[in-house]
């Protein structure tokens, strides 16, 4: 296919906000593609040339893809500057002058093609690199027509502005093969094990749903971490599951550790970034600890203070995750990872194993004894088996009073639901008969208002807040805080949401317009929000239900939605995936209220 015909698919997209349209554009565009196109355009689409856990960054600002543009098409900097500053939209500036350029003639390229040179881009380093990486995006410039180019200047800054996630492919792959949702639950299950949308979308048009089913974890893949369900209850959680597994809930950077005595060993957050190069203890201690030939597993990175065998709370160890000064810092906050999960050992996937399969050789690989605790950076997490619901509470407590966030329970016979939340993992919580709040939210901050008074000085004075739908891959509004923040977190909330900006609202959030806001952003950033309560409340879409009013003509609220009493910022939580906020559904069951 060649890239033209795929930048008209990309201007479909980006006209319409309608989640089922744009899941069927998209099916009908990877039905003309190659298996080959369909992986490389599932790359595009997400602003990249390889998975996400891959390091393959272009690093061009906006000012180096502008100095790209004005070299290819000759024009006058200063007054390209000047456009650009009036319409606020990098693509469209460029479409406009390469149309009027359009006696320049394109080769037109095929995808692959394109993709090959914004590939190059990425493997540039060193010195004369940027020089190099402007002088092939300009290259690419002249190779496409108008609208390509419009679409092809936004995919090394990151908005391509098409309102898709990652469920949004995996549907399209669905209608690609059926022209409906049927296969999303298996594909996405073959996601959740190996979360490349390219090799997903390249199995599926070479060999159909069928290519799929011997989807298994893959050395130096990432796989999607599990996700816990909450009760609040010893009697609960026995109700639930029976018998089960208590382990400590730590409060720290949770890691998944991929290791070869052959190739090394890598280290993923749950964001799927390599972070190896920030944990040297943890990446030596792997190598020097481990009798095995191939390995992944899970656990949570703590600093450790050696003289008084002490853990650090979050706010000081996550000072590890940095890019500079590492091995400084590393001997400052030393660290300990205490491991409670496996879910690869030499060649053989255990993630289908019962936990206490996975436990036992845990232990066996990393030992249980006390002393080997104090000499060893990677530690086996306690865990005992408990079937008395007081005993369990107590357990709660017990960690609570160690500084821990508290306690998950593990379904004995319970596999691991890799990407997925479910009751073979279950977090303690404390009562929630009430809607008195008692927890903290993980939310996606979704746009922020201007500020005003002292805090115009910042450029914003509130921001808005949502959870995740995860029945319509929709985001949905519970709070606009405005209060709570320091005057550094203010600052640095406007920095990072200034990296986001789009010009409309994006398609995947659905919010009341009494609700709307100044400026609003792609869903990226994750914040942990604390409350007094969950209320109800008409402006607020997560959990609200609309009925038709008497006249017939429009909408009425028929039940209000949920909302945050009195919110406020605890700490951006940067180790978690937009897909891994609070969901509606924990909303629904942590306020007790009905639906």
């Amino acid at each position: 296919m060649k890239f033209s015909t795929l930048a008209r698919y990309f201007e479909r997209l980006e006209q319409t906000t309608s989640r089922l349209e744009i899941t069927q554009i998209l099916a009908e565009a990877f039905q003309h593609m190659t298996p080959d196109e369909v992986a490389k355009t599932a790359y595009l689409l997400q602003g990249r040339v390889a998975p996400r856990y891959v390091k393959a960054d272009f690093g061009m600002q906006e000012k180096m893809v502008v100095k790209a543009v004005v070299t290819a098409l000759q024009l006058d900097e200063t007054a390209f500057k000047r456009d650009l500053a009036t319409s606020g939209d990098l693509g469209t500036t460029v479409e406009r002058y390469r149309a009027e350029s359009m006696t320049l003639e394109t080769s037109d390229p095929d995808i692959a093609d394109v993709f090959a040179d914004l590939q190059g881009i990425t493997k540039q380093s060193g010195p004369g690199s940027q020089e190099t990486k402007q002088r092939l995006l300009a290259r690419l410039v002249l190779e496409t027509d108008a609208r390509s180019a419009r679409y092809l200047v936004r995919i090394p800054t990151g908005v391509l502005r098409l309102g898709l996630s990652d469920m949004t492919i995996l549907d399209a792959y669905s209608w690609m093969l059926t022209g409906g949702k049927s296969l999303r639950k298996k594909i996405e299950a073959a996601y959740h094990v190996r979360p490349d949308l390219g090799f997903i979308g390249k199995r599926l048009k070479e060999s159909g749903i069928e290519g799929l089913a011997d989807t298994k974890p893959e050395l130096f893949t990432p796989i999607l971490m599990m996700r816990a369900e909450r009760l609040s209850s010893g009697e609960e959680i026995l109700e639930k599951i029976g018998p089960c597994a208590i382990e400590p809930k730590f409060d720290g950077i949770r890691l998944q550790v991929h290791y070869s005595r052959k190739s090394g060993t890598a280290l993923f957050t749950r964001g799927l970034e390599s972070v190896a190069d920030t944990y040297p203890d943890i990446v030596e201690a792997v190598a020097r600890e481990l009798d095995v030939d191939d390995i992944i597993f899970e656990g949570e990175a703590i600093g450790y203070v050696p003289e008084t065998r002490e853990f650090l709370p979050f706010q000081e160890t996550v000072q590890r995750k940095r890019k500079h000064n590492v091995a400084q810092k590393a001997k400052e906050i030393p660290l300990k990872m205490f491991v409670f999960e496996l879910l690869y050992l030499n060649g053989e996937s255990y993630i289908d194993r019962p936990y206490v399969e996975r436990r036992q050789r845990i232990n066996e690989i990393m030992g249980n004894g006390h002393d080997k605790h104090i000499r060893n950076t990677i530690i086996p997490a306690e865990s005992i088996v408990l079937n008395d619901a007081s005993a369990i509470e107590h357990k709660f407590e017990e960690s609570v009073t160690e500084g821990l966030e508290g306690i998950i329970a593990k379904k004995l016979d319970g596999v691991y639901q890799a990407g997925a939340r479910g009751y073979n993992w279950v977090k303690f919580k404390r009562s929630y008969a009430t809607s008195a709040l008692k927890d903290t939210l993980d939310c996606v901050v979704m746009g922020y208002d201007f500020g005003k008074g002292k805090r115009s000085a910042f450029g914003i004075g509130a921001f808005l807040v949502g959870v995740y739908d995860e029945a319509e891959d929709v985001y949905k509004t519970v709070a606009k805080i405005g209060t709570g923040l320091t005057d550094n977190e203010w600052r640095e909330l406007k920095d990072r949401a200034d990296r986001l900006k789009t010009e409309t609202k994006p398609a995947r959030y659905e919010t009341d317009d009494r609700m709307s806001v100044d400026v609003w952003i792609k869903p990226e950033i994750v914040v942990e929000i604390l409350a007094d309560e969950i209320t109800r409340s008409p402006m607020h879409t997560a959990g609200r239900t609309l009925k038709p009013s008497k006249s017939g003509k429009a909408f009425e609220v028929d039940v209000p939605g949920y909302a945050l009493r009195f919110p406020r910022l605890q700490r951006f939580r940067d180790d978690k995936r937009v897909e891994d906020v609070t969901t509606l559904a924990e909303i629904q069951a942590i306020s007790g209220m009905a639906v």
